[in-house]
């Protein structure tokens, strides 16, 4: 967000919407004023008020795609429903409370989401690492500093890692052990063994 000025968001926003250059400068404005308040301490936040916008126009000018596009570039979430509906005699639906659910819902969706992206990446290493020491046992520990050997088993490792990066290794079979774990009662108890192919 940092590097995102308003002229940046209107840039962003030009690449999806055609005209509504003065809502797009103003939303552009508005998300960057909020974001400068965030930076702000928080006995000076409470002095800096944030506005709100409210974008009238007929249907299809574009009103929505400028606030979902907005959502995306900022990673918010972003919910659309039809306020106009709640009024009407009859009507039975979703309150202010269920809209505000979904939308909590959908902002823990989003940070689930990161995290596993997150967290994706990070086993995808440790699993790389389990399988070359599968494919290359590590030498045993000697106490040595530099045992015999050791650059030449890191030149190997290393050859192997970009074979296993290529795809190269995709038809070599290795056998894994793996414990599994649940908790029951606070305590962990292991439930046996499972080899995996």
């Amino acid at each position: 967000m940092e590097n995102l000025t308003p002229k940046r968001i209107v840039k962003e926003l030009d690449k999806y919407i055609i005209g509504q250059d003065e809502a797009k400068r103003a939303v552009a404005i508005a998300i960057r004023n909020r974001w400068r308040r965030l930076q702000l301490g928080q006995d000076m936040r409470e002095e800096v008020l944030p506005k709100n916008i409210i974008m009238i126009g007929t249907t299809g000018v574009g009103k929505t795609e400028i606030a979902r596009r907005l959502a995306q570039l900022v990673d918010a979430p972003f919910l659309k429903v039809e306020a106009s509906k709640y009024p009407e005699v009859g009507y039975h639906g979703r309150d202010v409370e269920s809209m505000v659910r979904d939308l909590v819902d959908m902002s823990v969706g989003m940070r689930r989401q990161r995290a596993l992206r997150e967290v994706g990446k990070k086993a995808e290493a440790n699993a790389q690492e389990r399988l070359l020491d599968l494919l290359i046992p590590p030498p045993k520990a000697t106490g040595l500093e530099n045992p015999p050997g050791s650059e030449h088993y890191a030149g190997t490792r290393e050859k192997f890692r970009k074979k296993l990066e290529a795809g190269e290794l995709e038809e070599r079979t290795v056998e894994l052990v793996v414990e599994e774990k649940i908790l029951l009662h606070n305590r962990e108890c292991l439930l046996g063994h499972r080899e995996i192919r």
